[in-house]
């Protein structure tokens, strides 16, 4: 399956390790870009090595300012890897639309994608801990977390929360039709793409709630691919 596409990169610079060299002409260096796709992204995983074997991790994360972070159990055997000051990459990917060719060889996907690199720091004080989760609660669920019980010191000590700089990031997209060569084009097959979106569904609650209590969060739809 090809992935190539027609849009070309904008300016912005990018370290060696970091430079996109498959397909370079999709790769996106600007911040802006890849903000966009760590916030759009519902989830990411975390590559990392552990006990000498390569291991990713699937984990919710999101970004404040220059910074992307995830959190997780003080007894994940990832989060204790890393630490103690091993570097990893995270990578977060959106999926926006399958692309159908004249050949199977130039089948392909419309996706956004990241990749970080880096070594994550642990943040170790309680009141920012709370603060971190806060955000990360209410990017979710607007309005939520002051209808939440408080979060116990107990938990906040077995919750390790990671700090990952976005100095090392590039983005990598691809939009647009099948990118079929010239001889293909008359062949008598449907070509195109197909949009792919993630949607939120119709909640459905647990069992026991009293009528109408707060912290329903407002049914949202994931913004298309621009």
């Amino acid at each position: 399956m090809s992935s190539s596409g027609r849009q070309r990169s904008g300016t912005g610079a990018a370290g060696e390790f970091t430079r996109v060299r498959r397909l370079p002409e999709l790769a996106r260096y600007q911040r802006r870009a890849i903000h966009e796709i760590l916030d759009a992204a519902p989830i990411c995983h975390v590559a990392h090595v552990v006990d000498g074997r390569p291991v990713a991790t699937p984990t919710l994360h999101w970004r404040i300012g220059e910074h992307v972070y995830w959190h997780g159990s003080v007894a994940s055997r990832m989060l204790k890897a890393i630490a103690g000051g091993a570097e990893v990459c995270l990578t977060a990917t959106l999926i926006d639309g399958w692309v159908l060719a004249r050949s199977a060889f130039n089948h392909s996907a419309n996706y956004r994608s990241v990749m970080c690199f880096g070594q994550p720091e642990a943040v170790r004080d309680p009141a920012e801990k709370t603060r971190l989760l806060r955000i990360f609660t209410e990017r979710r669920f607007p309005g939520r977390w002051r209808h939440l019980r408080p979060v116990t010191r107990k938990e906040l000590g077995a919750t390790v929360i990671m700090s990952l700089p976005l100095s090392a990031a590039s983005a990598k997209v691809r939009v647009g039709p099948p990118d079929d060569p010239p001889r293909d084009r008359a062949w008598p097959v449907w070509a195109g793409v197909l949009p792919l979106e993630q949607r939120q569904g119709e909640p459905v609650p647990d069992a026991g709630l009293a009528p109408r209590l707060p912290g329903l969060p407002a049914r949202r739809r994931r913004a298309r691919p621009r």
